[in-house]
């Protein structure tokens, strides 16, 4: 046996890899540690401004990035991007990072909200996943990793957030499911279930004194997370390091999940 090498096994020399999402927060986050990781990086965002954004990030550091203008509710778009990353030569990972809240109470939350949230967490994550892993299939291998949440292992209860918590609870099985399916052709499906984490996407709730205190509470650690403490989690799973490790959901949650 050669012995456990952390440098290889943590490397992603000569890898592809795709963000959904990667133009802000945690994406743009992910973004930054695979490129450093040695992966080329193509951002995907509906926002092409922040994709952009990221990339001349990345591109200021040395590493090779693409942005695209891609919303990961439309099939069509989706699948484009993914041929043309292809394409290019191999598509090697995919974090599926873009998502939705809407957070009211159930009984005043419209139809068309629920459904905006689900095309988004669910769908979308499933269209991406699917793109790339027909490509990966062909290619025998690839590393595919969901963004679930603890709202997805629990039921909350710090406000209102149905439509998010019944997603982010999908994305695990969905996760569980595409790992079993496509095992046997070489490809990884793994997922991150974070706690709350200091982004934008939260900073309705961060900035409330009261609900900030009550999360850092509800946390054994106590405290919120930072963006690259998620990163290192999703790096993990992508990386050869994870070779032997698929249909997992790995809270990165500050024991929230353990009690």
């Amino acid at each position: 046996m050669a012995g456990f090498d952390p440098i290889e096994a943590f490397s992603l020399k000569g890898q592809v890899a795709v963000v959904t999402g990667g133009g802000k927060g945690i994406g743009r986050g992910v973004a930054l540690g695979l490129a450093r990781s040695g992966a080329a990086v193509h951002v995907l965002d509906r926002d092409l401004a922040a994709a952009e954004d990221a990339v001349a990030m990345l591109k200021a550091e040395g590493h090779r990035a693409r942005a695209h203008h891609v919303d990961v509710g439309d099939e069509a778009s989706i699948d484009a991007a993914m041929a043309t990353i292809a394409a290019e030569g191999s598509l090697d990972v995919l974090v599926n990072n873009a998502g939705l809240a809407i957070r009211k109470p159930s009984v005043d939350l419209s139809v068309a909200d629920w459904d905006a949230v689900l095309k988004v967490n669910l769908t979308g994550v499933f269209l991406c996943a699917r793109s790339a892993a027909r490509h990966m299939i062909a290619n025998k291998q690839g590393a595919i990793v969901n963004l679930a949440s603890i709202m997805g292992l629990s039921g909350g209860g710090l406000y209102p957030n149905i439509s998010y918590q019944a997603t982010k609870g999908a994305v695990v099985n969905l996760t569980r499911a595409l790992a079993v399916e496509w095992a046997p052709s070489g490809v990884r499906v793994n997922a991150v279930a974070p706690t709350w984490v200091r982004t934008d996407f939260i900073k309705p709730l961060t900035d409330n004194p009261d609900l900030l205190a009550r999360m850092n509470a509800m946390t054994p650690l106590g405290r919120i997370a930072e963006i690259d403490e998620v990163v290192g989690g999703i790096v993990y799973l992508a990386s050869p390091a994870a070779a032997m490790v698929t249909g997992h959901t790995l809270a990165i949650d500050g024991g929230f999940l353990a009690q």
